[in-house]
């Protein structure tokens, strides 16, 4: 089967990860079993016990009486920013401080993510998401799905039901799609080999599903991979979580489909040509971007239809990651939630 094909069946239903461990036989079962426990005692010894502060609040001064954006942050620790200190060293800061600067109005960050959340567990995030009204909406969730072994079928029905709600709640939506957990330096061979197949599986199964609620992704997994297994130094001291550097990478190629999403993307960013075969049916679409970095996959139309006979047709595009505010422009920029912007 393709990986295509693949990553359909996994979005329609099928059962997660087959029956390839229990056909290796037991004794590679329990070398399984025993190499994920012994990684999930080292991350967890050494993981932070207490998220960092969220960094609600308002951020870029506008132009006179501009009326905030409003952007939710929905998720696992990896929304959360879970492995740094500092507010200003998490997603949602850097994303809501960056979105500032392109539309040139304020942003209101509310950040919902919880650590741990799996995608069965998103529900009360939407809602909280809901009550703030978003403009836009961000969620970067699968790892724990991934660990937990939770069924595909299952995972991308949750993520699917929370972007068609904050959708018909008027919110635009990107997903981070899931990371992968290859590069995982506690996990050892072969258990990381199959960690890195299932999150790409789960990856392109996501990017089916959130294109056909009527939201975006970008692929995480190789943005988090490559990358992440050459230089240690984008990891934080779990060997798991992001470090700052490295959160600041994930955030630079979310950015342009985030800020495309609302319309403040500046067209000279665009300067490319598109790929011949940019556009293609979805669940091709979405095993090319499952494989390369900060790919792109939103819903598109060909000859005025949305669907073709495979399926949503579906443009993957690859932009150049953008330059993140530094702290101390961050810090500049900051007005802490339930103060008002100058102006305002």
């Amino acid at each position: 089967m393709t990986r295509a094909g693949t990553a359909r069946r996994l979005a329609a239903g099928a059962a997660y990860g087959g029956g390839g461990a229990g056909l290796a036989g037991a004794g590679l079962l329990g070398l399984l079993r025993l190499q994920a426990r012994g990684a999930r005692r080292r991350v967890e010894a050494r993981t932070s016990k207490q998220d960092p502060p969220s960094g609600d609040g308002v951020y870029g001064r506008g132009r006179g009486r501009a009326k905030p954006l409003v952007f939710t942050v929905l998720g696992d620790s990896s929304a959360v920013g879970l492995g740094v200190d500092r507010a200003a060293d998490t997603p949602g800061v850097l994303l809501a401080a960056a979105l500032a600067e392109l539309a040139e109005r304020p942003v209101r960050l509310v950040r919902v993510a919880v650590s741990g959340a799996e995608s069965c567990e998103l529900d009360p995030q939407v809602e909280r998401a809901l009550a703030e009204h978003p403009d836009v909406a961000l969620i970067m969730i699968g790892a724990n799905d991934v660990t937990t072994r939770t069924r595909p079928a299952v995972s991308v029905r949750h993520l699917a039901d929370a972007v068609r709600r904050l959708r018909e709640g008027g919110a635009e939506v990107v997903v981070g799609t899931c990371p992968d957990l290859g590069t995982v330096r506690p996990i050892g061979q072969p258990l990381r080999l199959l960690c890195r197949r299932w999150s790409r599986q789960l990856a392109a199964a996501q990017t089916i599903a959130v294109v056909e609620a009527g939201g975006r992704t970008v692929s995480l997994g190789s943005v988090l991979g490559p990358s992440f297994a050459q230089d240690r130094t984008l990891f934080s001291i779990d060997e798991f979580h992001p470090s700052a550097a490295g959160y600041a990478a994930a955030a630079a190629v979310i950015l342009p489909a985030l800020a495309d999403a609302v319309g403040v993307w500046p067209a000279r960013a665009e300067g490319r040509r598109r790929r011949r075969g940019a556009v293609r049916p979805v669940a091709r679409a979405a095993a090319r971007a499952a494989g390369r970095p900060g790919t792109e996959v939103r819903a598109t139309e060909v000859r005025g239809s949305q669907t073709g006979p495979l399926g949503t047709w579906a443009r993957l595009l690859r932009r150049r990651p953008t330059e993140l505010p530094s702290p101390e422009e961050l810090r500049a920029a900051h007005v802490p939630a339930g103060q008002s912007p100058p102006g305002a």
